[in-house]
């Protein structure tokens, strides 16, 4: 018996990727709405229903609004900002501890993790479990996506005829320190304070990594780049999309560049430890798109189904 599956918001980019992931698998059924009505509420309504699992792909107002259309059966699963941070709703990134991904699988509400927030917490969450870093650490991150994070809106201006010289360079934005992620970042970390967050945009389609510096002398202990790389092996042993890569890269990175294009069209996420006795860099490279986005609500949705969270991923 196939699943009923509705994406509210096909339309956008995370939708797209979403439908065109799914549509090929046979234990899937899509509810298409009917585009003259997919911003009529009723209808909506009608679809969410209708279907045994809900994507929302949607503006944050938008999601909630749609939350409110669902019965108690509909499991959803938000892609928006707007549940990241309620308690009532479980975070979806079940590589972070075994009690995550129990949550996800009996959850009827999940929150799919922002993208940026992905790279971030894979990296700070196991610390902050260990005892590596204190809840107070002045932590920043600084990061670099590819355009397609910034929406249909974004993709049509780059790859438009009227494309600004500023726009074939990497540009750095959220500058008053208030970009939407920075809730959930602090929040699923367990940290006090927020981080200072630094992302850039740059001018190719999809990929990102995320970098957050370590000053050893401001943590409670010396640590050496090989102490933080074997936390973070033991901490994600054995999980299928999230791998820690050998210490200093020099297998992956024969050339020393860390590029963030190279995992665009999975949902794999690769940790990488670098540094000295003096500091330590760590880096998660991703597809804002992938594990950042669509592929990250899919591998949520085959847990919740009780399926191998790989099934229509790995292809």
């Amino acid at each position: 018996m196939s699943t009923k599956v509705f994406i509210d918001g096909s339309a956008g980019t995370t939708g797209l990727q979403i439908y065109e992931r799914i549509s090929k698998r046979d234990d899937i059924e899509l509810l298409v709405i009917d585009e003259a009505k997919r911003k009529d509420a009723e209808a909506r309504r009608e679809m969410i229903n209708s279907s045994d699992i809900t994507f929302l792909c949607l503006p944050d107002a938008a999601a909630v609004e749609a939350v409110s259309l669902a019965g108690d059966s509909v499991r959803i699963i938000d892609a928006s900002t707007a549940h990241r941070t309620d308690p009532a709703w479980d975070y979806g990134f079940p590589e972070l501890s075994a009690q995550h991904r129990k949550n996800i699988a009996v959850s009827k509400r999940v929150a799919n993790p922002g993208c940026y927030a992905s790279g971030f917490i894979s990296l700070v969450y196991p610390l902050v479990q260990a005892g590596v870093l204190p809840e107070d650490y002045p932590l920043t991150s600084h990061a670099v996506s590819g355009y397609s994070g910034g929406g249909k809106k974004m993709i049509a201006a780059i790859e438009g005829a009227d494309k600004t010289f500023e726009m074939a360079s990497p540009r750095q934005y959220a500058l008053p320190q208030a970009h939407k992620h920075l809730p959930e970042m602090q929040k699923v970390c367990g940290l006090k304070y927020k981080p200072m967050f630094n992302p850039i945009v740059d001018d190719y389609y999809a990929g990102m990594v995320v970098s957050v510096p370590l000053v050893i002398r401001a943590l409670n202990k010396r640590y050496t780049p090989a102490d933080i790389h074997e936390i973070l092996s033991a901490h994600y042993e054995g999980q299928h999309f999230v791998k820690v890569m050998e210490l200093g890269g020099t297998e992956t990175l024969p050339d020393g560049f860390l590029a963030a294009n190279t995992l665009e069209g999975t949902n794999d996420m690769q940790l990488f430890v670098f540094g000295n006795d003096e500091q330590i860099l760590l880096c998660s490279r991703l597809d804002n798109l992938g594990k950042g986005a669509s592929g990250a609500a899919i591998q949520n949705m085959n847990i919740m189904l009780g399926l191998d969270e790989a099934t229509g991923l790995d292809e």
